[in-house]
């Protein structure tokens, strides 16, 4: 139950987090976005460990943590790419359900099959994914050329890659925020080299601070939770579960932004939560 609990917050943590981005985003550009909230969240959770003090992490945990940050960095650039060239339509729910769907593939290797009721609950978990993710009733999946699910995968791949690194290097061991540090770290590195061969600017406009600390405290918020849910249960459920982060960020646009939500996403809502209470069962 705990891991479904965290799966959750997490999932609520890293949409809230998008939403703040994806405001960030238009004041300083995608990359820049992700470089500051990185190297902020970065600077607080290192903050945060000199209360809680941890022991040093053991040479796996290291390993799998950076490949990890590193996968999901990876991931943020394809997913960006793949949007600024004009393809929302096919990112959003492709990069979304691969990210989940590969965790489910190893778990069943790793952990074993689940029960019957979390087995059907994948089924409606996945499908949420991918109808909360289809965006305006007006935007449809378009699929021209096979090479447009290039960058939508690859980006689908690294965040499915940090989450099973990720819980690789939180699973059976009672450390939170190292992983944490080494992945950010990692992921921070990754992003400044691409924002240096990019020459942007490292210049942030006064009025765009506080979206970009909102992003990066609930960007770190959804790390932390997704390390206490691969801790407390299963990888498949905990990687489920947190990718449906595009649903609190389609509510919360609607709140905010007064964004429709389209028939479909009601949809996806609604299986979303069917997926919670099988998981329960």
């Amino acid at each position: 139950m705990l891991s479904i609990i965290y799966g959750l917050l997490s999932a609520t943590s890293w949409g809230a987090g998008d939403f703040a981005g994806g405001l960030a985003s238009r004041k300083l550009g995608a990359y820049r976005a992700v470089f500051y909230s990185d190297i902020i969240g970065l600077l607080l959770v290192l903050f945060i460990s000199t209360i809680y003090r941890e022991a040093l992490p053991t040479t796996f945990i290291f390993i799998n943590a950076a490949i990890g940050g590193m996968l999901g960095t990876f991931g943020l650039l394809f997913l960006y790419t793949s949007l600024s060239q004009g393809r929302m339509s096919i990112a959003a729910p492709v990069s979304a359900l691969f990210a989940a769907l590969l965790p489910v593939i190893v778990g069943l290797f790793t952990q074993g099959l689940p029960t019957l009721f979390q087995f059907i609950g994948f089924g409606f978990a996945l499908a949420a994914i991918w109808l909360i993710s289809q965006g305006q009733a007006t935007e449809r999946f378009r699929l021209e050329h096979l090479a447009d699910l290039r960058l939508p995968l690859l980006a689908g791949l690294g965040f499915a890659g940090y989450f099973i690194f990720l819980h690789r290097a939180s699973n059976g061991s009672d450390l939170i925020f190292m992983p944490i540090i080494i992945s950010r770290a990692a992921g921070t590195l990754l992003i400044l080299i691409v924002v240096l061969a990019r020459r942007d600017s490292f210049v942030v406009p006064r009025d765009a601070w506080g979206v970009v600390l909102t992003n990066a405290v609930l960007d770190l918020g959804g790390n932390l939770f997704f390390i206490l849910a691969s801790q407390a249960g299963r990888l498949d459920i905990s990687a489920v579960l947190s990718s449906l982060y595009p649903g609190s960020t389609v509510i919360l646009a609607w709140i905010f932004l007064k964004e429709k939500i389209s028939f479909t996403q009601i949809i996806g809502i609604v299986s979303a939560l069917i997926a919670i209470v099988l998981f329960t069962l």
